[in-house]
């Protein structure tokens, strides 16, 4: 239907909502106007859509055995996606306002110790002092990934002038298009100069800056193809993912006593109660040190 077309556009040009959440919603809208199709056995319009085609659409994800988050997701892009028309189209209905959101179990966020750390950084320096150009420019990575705590497509979006080595400091492109700019430590700072060095002794011109055999922009999956090598090494790696590094990030700085504002903005979270999720992981991890080794616990 042109409407989810002109939705996404939408999305895409006013909103600057990031791809993935822009094709998730056109993902969901499809299926709802498949959905509707068969519901109404005939044709049907959007302002004909009634509350109970929305219930009726999130059963049916439910027995198909869509995961809650997801039909949670489908029902905000609903809303989302008739607010756009009450906007555009002068509609003035919106049959998934008063739909029920489903509720979500909080899923703990997987991180690292800092023992997991400790071996995972030696491991990779060992293979950065012996290896080449790979193993080198791995190891800047990871070094980054952990020091900034950035997402998996901000490292990729990276471009030269988005690094600045004197001021120990990296400007990042967020959701939304948005910047911020995260400090980067002596560590992370002393692997990227000699990734770079080794870079630019076998490719010329402007770049991005993490680039592949061949000088081109790495993709998000050679990037997480990179991270699953030297996970390999610990005893849980293949059960990490390079969200893990992000999440080690946030835990380890508020553990050590970082404001909760503060990581907030390091992460990029438009929303505090996003940030909140790792508070927990700690609390978390209090209480199984309390209950291991307090005497009447």
């Amino acid at each position: 239907m042109n409407e989810i077309a002109e939705f996404v556009t939408f999305l895409e040009k006013e909103r600057n909502d990031s791809p993935h959440t822009v094709k998730a919603y056109a993902r969901d809208l499809e299926a709802f106007a498949a959905f509707c199709r068969d519901y109404y056995g005939g044709p049907w319009t959007w302002a004909g859509v009634d509350r109970l085609a929305v219930r009726g659409f999130l059963a049916a994800e439910e027995r198909r055995g869509l995961a809650r988050r997801s039909m949670a997701r489908a029902l905000s892009a609903l809303r989302t996606f008739y607010r756009f028309l009450n906007t555009t189209k002068g509609l003035e209905v919106n049959p998934a306002r008063s739909a029920r959101t489903p509720r979500l179990g909080r899923t703990l966020p997987s991180y690292l110790s800092r023992a997991e750390v400790e071996l995972l950084f030696a491991d990779a320096e060992a293979r950065a002092a012996a290896g080449g150009f790979r193993e080198t420019r791995d190891l800047a990575m990871l070094e980054l990934f952990y020091s900034t705590g950035m997402r998996l497509s901000e490292l990729v979006g990276l471009n030269d002038p988005d690094v600045d080595l004197v001021s120990d400091q990296v400007k990042v492109r967020g959701k939304g298009k948005k910047e911020r700019i995260v400090p980067v430590g002596s560590h992370a700072t002393a692997a990227l100069r000699k990734y770079l060095s080794y870079r630019d002794r076998l490719f010329t011109g402007a770049r991005p800056v993490f680039v592949n055999q061949h000088g081109k922009r790495l993709t998000p999956r050679g990037v997480q193809l990179a991270m699953k090598r030297l996970f390999a090494g610990l005893a849980r790696g293949k059960n990490l993912h390079v969200h893990a590094l992000r999440h080690s990030f946030a835990t380890h700085l508020l553990d050590a006593g970082a404001d909760l504002r503060s990581v907030q903005e390091l992460l990029g979270h438009a929303s505090l109660g996003t940030t909140q999720v790792y508070t927990h992981t700690s609390v978390e991890r209090l209480k199984k040190v309390y209950h291991q080794a307090h005497p009447r616990a």
